[in-house]
């Protein structure tokens, strides 16, 4: 039971924070105390307060929180959130609006597996609701799920990606957002060669990294400056004896969460110190900006370490997808089978984390795609979270995508795949 113990004790140091935090905010508030008039108290009380609330949220899976949307009508429809597919490792989700008739764009939102839930993935449905039936993979946390339950790496990913456009059917249109490009251009070239029927009509690929060597960055660099051994012996563990998973060995959302803070550790520091003090002068909201963002931010989730292992040597250190070497299954995927679906490629000019160059490979590597359905857009000016949730997305590139699934949602299949 090697690393249970560590596991364990990362927990232990989190919930000893929660509770202190909601001790001093405790202590601090009481009412005797208001006798004494130091602002120390009020500050004690507001520091307690965020720090309750940060270490709550890290193993609390956030809420989809889409009650109703206005549709074209220009009423409010209500929103209920379907299981379409339940399997071990993820659920296949559609957000279904009630009172509305089935719009004509089915769109397949790939959530990334990379630390944090489909839920930071809100903003985007929330856009694309009023304009498609939304379907979204919403990948569970692994300290969840039992040992029984065997192993998960990146060509079980992929192979659920092919059973989720598989049951969706071929009038599909898939968006995959960073993490999950590579994977999702293979499951596409999958289809393509084995069930060409059962093929998405668009594949929309936004900010991921399908050849990380092209624009190299501190994620790529990192990637390339340790060994697979480094990264097993200091990065895995096993879930402790407090969830269902418990022995099954995770990359822990935890220990990522930490690597996330320290890269950006001032920029952090400075958000929660002026929280505090809006919150000492009365002046923060449950829902301000800063617990917007955190309370998504700081919810992380653990990886299945067979998936995090393999996509950091499959994809990142011998670039299989990039050199179209992928395999699945013992069967060599050829992106180049790609042929019936038009593929399209989002970059931020200032995305740090998939650099500009790096997704917009994957249209070099559909030999078998004409050009008529390739296309490739450089949002200016846009880092990586703008690109699929902020206002770049809301602004520029969620109506290119749109006008994207429009233009080749009738084009008419070849007949080879017909056959």
């Amino acid at each position: 039971m090697r690393f249970m113990a560590t596991y364990d004790l990362m927990e232990t140091i989190r919930n000893t924070n929660q509770w202190v935090g909601a001790t001093a905010k405790a202590m601090a508030s009481y009412p005797a105390m208001a006798v004494v008039p130091n602002p120390a108290l009020t500050w004690l009380a507001a520091w307690g307060e965020v720090a309750e609330r940060s270490y709550k949220r890290m193993v609390v899976k956030p809420s989809w929180g889409i009650r109703t949307i206005t549709c074209n009508d220009g009423q409010d429809h209500l929103v209920y959130k379907e299981t379409v597919l339940d399997k071990p490792f993820a659920k296949l989700l559609h957000f279904n609006v009630a009172e509305r008739e089935e719009k004509p764009r089915k769109v397949l939102l790939v959530a990334p597996m990379s630390g944090h839930y489909a839920t930071l993935l809100r903003s985007t449905v929330v856009s694309l609701i009023p304009d498609a039936e939304v379907y979204v993979t919403d990948w569970k946390n692994a300290r969840d799920i039992p040992v029984s339950c065997g192993k998960f790496d990146i060509e079980d990913y992929t192979m659920y990606l092919v059973d989720f456009m598989r049951h969706l059917g071929p009038d599909t249109h898939v968006i995959a957002v960073c993490q999950p490009a590579p994977l999702t251009l293979a499951a596409t070239a999958y289809l393509a060669e084995f069930e060409p029927e059962a093929q998405p009509r668009t594949l929309t690929l936004i900010g991921g990294p399908i050849d990380p060597d092209a624009t190299p960055t501190e994620v790529t660099d990192f990637g390339n400056r340790v060994t697979m051994g480094q990264l097993e012996e200091t990065m895995i563990q096993r879930v402790g004896f407090k969830y269902p998973g418990v022995g099954r060995l995770v990359y822990p959302g935890l220990l990522q969460l930490s690597s996330f803070m320290g890269m950006n550790l001032e920029r952090h520091s400075k958000a929660f110190s002026d929280e505090i003090m809006k919150v000492a002068r009365g002046e923060a909201t449950d829902h301000d900006a800063h617990n917007r963002f955190y309370d998504e931010y700081l919810a992380v989730m653990d990886m299945p370490a067979e998936f995090y292992l393999s996509t950091v040597e499959r994809i990142f250190k011998n670039g299989e997808i990039a050199k179209n070497q992928f395999m699945v299954d013992g069967h060599m995927i050829d992106i180049g089978k790609i042929t019936d679906v038009a593929v399209k490629t989002v970059e931020g000019a200032k995305d740090d984390i998939s650099a500009p160059g790096q997704c917009v490979a994957a249209l070099d590597l559909c030999t078998g795609l004409p050009d008529s359905k390739k296309a490739s857009h450089l949002e200016p000016g846009a880092g990586h979270y703008g690109i699929f949730a902020g206002k770049s997305w809301r602004n520029n590139i969620r109506p290119l995508v749109l006008e994207f699934i429009d233009a080749n949602a009738k084009t008419p299949r070849k007949a080879a795949n017909a056959a």
